[in-house]
């Protein structure tokens, strides 16, 4: 089996990672962990005209063509070096379901800006379970002529203060199954009939409850069918988990690196603690862990690119990522000892945001019942 990578997939991460370190070093990410935005705009052009934004879009609406998988090796990159921002949300809730789902009208209209880094889009899906599940989709979408007006709550919308725009999941009506009748809109932001409010969170990770009290939205911003939403939902949420757990896999990686080198380096007793076979263990559980979120992540990743999506393998990817992060960073804590605690040193802004990764795009329970599904269960 050939698990390598291409030259241009190589040639990808190499500028990633590259760019990464000097435009964005840990003192900027604690300096946007503080700023009210939670990103940079200088670092988001940046990131615009290396292509980044429309690495998966097609060249007529200002893209690069590239796959899923090379949108797989940009989100590892980032996620190894932490970069805030609204870059998953726009791939994930934005660009992907636009270019499979959206009409020809809505491709042009709205591809172009997210590939000049001229639009952010995030999802409002969850509701007072914060469960991803269609049956919690109770806000309501009223028909008023040949549009509709959006009355409800939505929690947990990343990034909801800067949004361009937001896929707004809806109750249109009512079915056998509790799929049935959902409608995604894309939703405007900051039109009358929307407010937003800050959820503080440990992470830090800018969330946001959206009350909507009758924002109207047109015929023409249905994405897919009236009542057939949850379909496009499904396919945002798959494409989500897979580059969240890329995500957190490089984020892994970096744990686990900086956690082997400190293990080399720091001496006690008279020899380094790397000689221990508590450490040694430490390391090679986390060694463990790293690999096989890589494998299940890209192996998900390749059935997309292949146009062979695996529910099973992709809800693997995502679950395994959620136990490993956490595990890989109290880990890799433990192994610095007391300076692995304090604020001041660089692994602690990998384990705040273990949490925040873990629910995005479904939590491990969640991805859990989806594999008992696919085993017929």
């Amino acid at each position: 089996m050939d698990f390598s990578f291409t030259e241009e997939q190589d040639m990808l991460r190499t500028l990633a990672r590259g760019f990464l370190a000097e435009q964005c070093p840990k003192a900027r990410v604690r300096d946007m962990d503080r700023d009210e935005k939670g990103f940079d705009p200088h670092l988001w052009r940046s990131m615009a005209e290396l292509g980044w934004l429309g690495l998966v879009l097609p060249e007529e609406y200002g893209g690069m063509g590239g796959s899923f998988i090379d949108l797989a090796v940009l989100m590892e990159e980032m996620g190894r070096n932490i970069v805030p921002g609204p870059f998953f949300s726009t791939m994930a809730f934005g660009a992907l379901p636009l270019l499979e789902y959206g009409s020809s009208e809505q491709r042009s209209r709205f591809l172009p800006p997210v590939a000049r880094g001229e639009a952010i889009w995030t999802l409002a899906l969850a509701e007072s379970s914060g469960s991803c599940k269609a049956s919690e989709v109770r806000l309501r979408a009223v028909a008023e002529g040949s549009s509709h007006a959006l009355y409800g709550d939505k929690l947990f919308v990343a990034g909801a203060h800067i949004a361009d725009y937001m896929l707004v999941a809806a109750r249109t009506g009512e079915g056998a199954g509790p799929e049935d009748g959902v409608t995604l809109f894309v939703v405007e932001a900051g039109q009358p009939g929307m407010k937003i409010e800050a959820i503080p969170t440990m992470g830090g990770d800018r969330q946001y409850r959206v009350s909507f009290e009758g924002a109207a939205v047109s015929a023409g911003c249905i994405l897919g069918e009236l009542g057939q939403g949850w379909v496009v939902v499904e396919f945002a949420l798959q494409r989500a988990a897979v580059l969240k757990a890329a995500e957190m896999s490089g984020a892994c990686q970096a744990v686990l690196d900086m956690s082997s080198a400190y293990a080399r380096e720091r001496v006690q007793f008279d020899r380094p603690i790397g000689s221990f076979q508590a450490i040694q263990h430490k390391l090679a559980d986390m060694l463990i862990d790293v690999e096989a979120v890589q494998y299940l992540v890209y192996q998900a990743a390749w059935g997309i690119s292949s146009g062979s999506p695996s529910p099973w393998q992709i809800s693997a990817a995502k679950a395994k990522a959620n136990e490993a992060y956490q595990r890989v960073c109290i880990d890799g804590i433990s192994t610095h000892g007391a300076i692995g605690y304090t604020m001041d040193h660089d692994i602690g802004l990998y384990y705040r945001r273990v949490k925040a990764a873990e629910f995005t795009a479904g939590d491990t329970d969640f991805h859990r019942e989806v594999i008992a599904t696919e085993l017929g269960l």
